[in-house]
């Protein structure tokens, strides 16, 4: 992947990935399934332990955490991940998943006959597997240096897996993660705003007129979501 700065590119896509998240929020697929108290927040729905590892690994080298702030996974983005598989969304139930699956271009959008979770899954099962031949650990046990080799190889689409085409897998998860970071941390990411306070979003604030043509100057407030200053605690790791 090329080098660049998790601010730059969060800012260049922020508003695409709130504007995204906002209008998937208005669908009942994403509607959020139980709001959580502090104590059961990271309580795995859909993934099992060697899962978590992978994807909080992945998360964590996706959007690290920096001199700029908290990462995916201080912010509970595994989390959000996770509670987005272990519903609707998950299973695709809202889509059109009957066939027939073809190859498609990228315009046409998914074309597998995989639920997103039925993807993650196996997935991860053949990177772990991949990981494991070619550097003898699974992918979460990994040096950073080849994390990022196998992600990036993925994003190239230069990893033949069995039954799921890698680039398909790699960009479902950079644009989970990215969700996560930058959606209302009612859905279990962007904990303490901590996406929202990289790009200066003020979150869903009733009226800031005044200051919405200032274009470069800091918006002085700190940001409000869907359930107040409710954000969560980011995770020291």
């Amino acid at each position: 992947m090329p080098t660049i700065s998790r601010r730059s590119f969060l800012v260049a896509g922020g508003a695409a990935g709130i504007s995204a998240c906002a209008s998937r929020g208005t669908r009942r697929d994403v509607a959020p399934l139980d709001i959580p108290n502090e104590t059961r927040a990271d309580a795995p729905l859909f993934f099992n332990a060697e899962e978590r590892r992978f994807v909080s690994a992945a998360c964590a080298r996706l959007i690290p955490e920096d001199e700029l702030g908290p990462g995916a996974v201080q912010a509970g983005v595994p989390n959000f991940i996770d509670r987005q598989l272990a519903g609707p969304y998950g299973q695709a139930r809202t889509w059109y998943m009957q066939g027939p699956w073809r190859k498609g271009s990228e315009q046409q959008g998914y074309q597998l006959k995989f639920a997103p979770a039925e993807l993650y899954r196996l997935a991860i099962r053949n990177l772990d597997a991949y990981c494991r031949r070619q550097f003898h650990a699974a992918f979460a046990d990994m040096s950073n240096s080849d994390q990022d080799a196998v992600l990036t190889a993925l994003e190239k689409d230069s990893i033949e897996l069995v039954d799921v085409p890698g680039k398909t897998f790699f960009t479902m998860l950079l644009q989970n993660t990215t969700e996560g970071f930058l959606s209302d941390p009612m859905y279990g990411g962007n904990r303490d705003f901590a996406g929202w306070k990289l790009i200066g979003f003020p979150g869903a604030r009733y009226n800031y007129v005044e200051e919405i043509e200032q274009y470069g100057m800091s918006y002085p407030l700190p940001p409000v979501g869907l359930l107040g200053r409710r954000g969560g605690r980011t995770r020291k790791i």
